[in-house]
């Protein structure tokens, strides 16, 4: 299906990469579920592992300039920790049931923040290491925990290139390990590797591009686009299942 359908993946790709520069929190939440109609899921999850390394490298180059360090610390470590035990369990889980009750979380989360403005997650060193676990499990079983991890970086009020950078670093630590751990698995195949320097150009592209579309917006407008994203990636996930 890949095959026949290749310029509509890359474009979708694309799509899925300036979203997730956009948001903050990488491209992963939007590229597995397109990536789930093109191919098997644990196939998925490795492609995404290696997609996500280089994208990730691109957006710290991009903006390398805003990085929190204690926040680097408290929800980095315990994402790459809980990454490679998601990564190591997703072979013996029902990953449908799973990617439906992600799906559901991320819906339910992002309507409550959207509906009730003033709600908010406290900004403490506690809450940094509960979304690492969270999204760093998350990651490793279901190929994306961006989405969790964006809202926990949400509560420290950061500005949008810190907020993004802070991001891509922890994401970075977060895919190296999991890459290792997926091809042991067994889901990183040789007949994928095609695809890398093709997503590597894709992802320099799409960085470029939500850059741009971020110095237009302000950060009202970036917390209330970010959590519209996240409620599209709920969406996103029962969508692809269904299909």
């Amino acid at each position: 299906m890949l095959s026949k359908y290749f310029g509509v993946f890359l474009l979708l790709v694309l799509l899925a990469e300036i979203l997730g520069t956009v948001g903050g929190f990488g491209s992963s939440v939007f590229f597995v579920p397109i990536a789930n109609f093109f191919l098997d899921f644990q196939t998925v999850l490795g492609l995404t592992a290696l997609f996500h390394l280089s994208s990730n490298v691109v957006k710290i180059a991009f903006f390398k300039k805003g990085i929190d360090k204690q926040v680097i610390l408290y929800l980095g470590i315990p994402a790459v920790i809980f990454v490679i035990i998601g990564a190591y369990v997703s072979q013996f889980f029902n990953t449908k049931i799973l990617t439906y009750f992600l799906g559901g979380f991320l819906i339910v989360l992002s309507l409550i923040f959207l509906i009730f403005k003033e709600l908010i997650i406290k900004a403490s060193n506690k809450n940094a290491i509960l979304g690492g676990v969270l999204s760093g499990f998350s990651a490793g079983l279901l190929g994306t925990g961006g989405a969790i991890r964006g809202i926990t970086l949400s509560a420290f009020k950061m500005n949008k290139e810190k907020f993004i950078a802070t991001s891509a670093i922890i994401d970075l630590g977060v895919d190296l390990s999991r890459s290792v751990v997926y091809y042991n698995n067994g889901y990183i195949q040789k007949d994928i590797l095609y695809l890398i320097p093709i997503l590597l150009v894709i992802s320099v592209i799409g960085t470029y591009i939500g850059k741009k579309i971020l110095n237009k917006i302000s950060q009202d407008q970036f917390r209330n686009f970010v959590l519209i994203l996240i409620l599209i990636i709920g969406i996103s996930s029962f969508v692809s299942l269904w299909f």
